[in-house]
């Protein structure tokens, strides 16, 4: 159950259908995070039905339990953990979920508490020292495990994403065969894994990479029984409108079946954003506005960390009670605390009329957005409602306009 705020009017919300028109008619004077289930189940029906192989969802996209629940419910059963926090956290939620610790170097002790007491198999790995250390800390009595499935993670560029994350992890060319060849003597099962970077906007990026798989697997003359293709599909943000999700699948298929790897091989995927970020939105109140300048209760300490700091832009739509016919125009944001980095620059289009007073809901923040809030300036304490209409962007369902526009209460 979600719990409201009696002062914020949010508990006496009226029962059954509703949208985000009808929370701003309260007049909430805190952010409200508008819950979208149904915008979620059908993600992860999508992927569970057309990927042409097993997703995992990246649990750092938003670690919800709700949401956890939600995705387990339609299908999904496998979860991309980066953390010793998301194990305890998913295996409490889901402790049938099989859980995959995909980061590529982790502490030994994390290790060790992942596969002894939360049944962890999956660990990724880029060097020599981190496998290793997976033996060492999955070892008991002097016995090496024998059930570890062991994926090797190899850099592959970033050219095509929206953020990169090709700078970071991912074996050097010139260590890969070798880790293959030692990961096969150590695993039961061996994989290869890369990631693309997030908000891939081709299927390009995905073709590329596993170009690089196939001369990995060449080059270690390996039995592979996992690719795993990572994460970087692409949601619809003003823009950034993906080609559709299918293509990336029909690509990644395609490869997949040409590589030369066992027979019974698996194909996996690991969706963040893609599953999470129609889930939820943001309502939030004008407070102020100085010209082309918006200031609003909510910023990059809290939902919107990503629009302040790597320039992110997501939708906005202004609701109001009265209809406006002026022409739209290009703010940006400040947010509610004292630090002049609270500044959201877009740029966002509204129309010129916006006032103090006036409500706007920020669109496709469940992904990164509702899980990096904090509570600095004593901001960041939030309602949450479920709502029934739709995101106001969707790759899976029906749509909205993509563009800014006004919401009658």
């Amino acid at each position: 159950m979600h719990k409201h705020h009696r002062a914020l009017g949010l508990a006496s919300a009226p029962s059954g259908s509703r949208g985000a028109a009808a929370i701003a008619k309260m007049r909430p004077v805190q952010p409200v995070t508008l819950l979208r289930p149904h915008a979620a189940r059908r993600a992860a029906r999508f992927f569970v039905e057309k990927f042409p192989g097993r997703s995992l969802y990246a649990v750092k996209a938003n670690p919800s339990a709700d949401l956890l629940r939600i995705l387990w419910e339609e299908g999904v059963t496998h979860y991309d953990v980066a953390s010793i926090g998301e194990v305890r956290l998913v295996h409490e939620v889901l402790p049938e979920a099989i859980l995959c610790l995909m980061h590529p170097v982790k502490a030994e002790e994390a290790i060790a508490e992942a596969y002894f007491d939360h049944g962890v198999k999956t660990f990724s790995l880029d060097t020599i020292q981190e496998l290793e250390k997976i033996v060492r800390a999955t070892s008991k009595d002097g016995v090496a495990a024998s059930d570890l499935n062991l994926l090797v993670r190899i850099r592959v560029s970033s050219d095509h994403a929206k953020l990169s994350l090709a700078s970071k992890f991912g074996a050097e060319p010139s260590d890969v065969s070798s880790l293959l060849m030692a990961a096969r003597q150590a695993a039961d099962a061996l994989g290869i894994c890369f990631h693309v970077g997030s908000q891939a906007m081709t299927p390009a990026a995905f073709a590329e990479a596993m170009t690089l798989v196939r001369d990995a697997i060449i080059g270690a003359a390996v039995t592979v029984d996992i690719v795993d293709v990572g994460g970087g599909f692409p949601s619809s943000y003003p823009g950034m409108e993906p080609p559709p999700l299918e293509t990336y699948f029909a690509v990644i298929h395609q490869a997949f079946e040409a590589l030369p790897i066992s027979y019974s091989a698996e194909l996996w995927c690991e969706p963040g954003r893609a599953l999470c970020a129609e889930y939820a939105s943001v309502l939030v109140r004008v407070e102020k506005r100085r010209g082309d300048e918006l200031y609003i209760n909510d910023g990059a300490y809290g939902a919107l960390f990503d629009a302040a700091h790597i320039g992110w832009r997501y939708p906005v739509r202004l609701i109001r009670d009265t209809q406006s016919h002026v022409r739209p125009m290009k703010f940006s944001f400040y947010g509610p605390t004292c630090d002049d980095l609270d500044r959201m620059a877009g740029p966002f289009e509204l129309p010129s009329d916006v006032a103090w007073g006036d409500y706007i809901e920020i669109g496709m923040l469940g992904a990164y957005g509702c899980a990096m809030r904090t509570q600095f300036n004593g901001f960041g304490v939030v309602d949450s409602v479920v709502v029934e209409d739709e995101p106001m962007a969707s790759l899976y369902g029906a749509k909205t306009p993509r563009r800014s526009n006004i919401v009658k209460f």
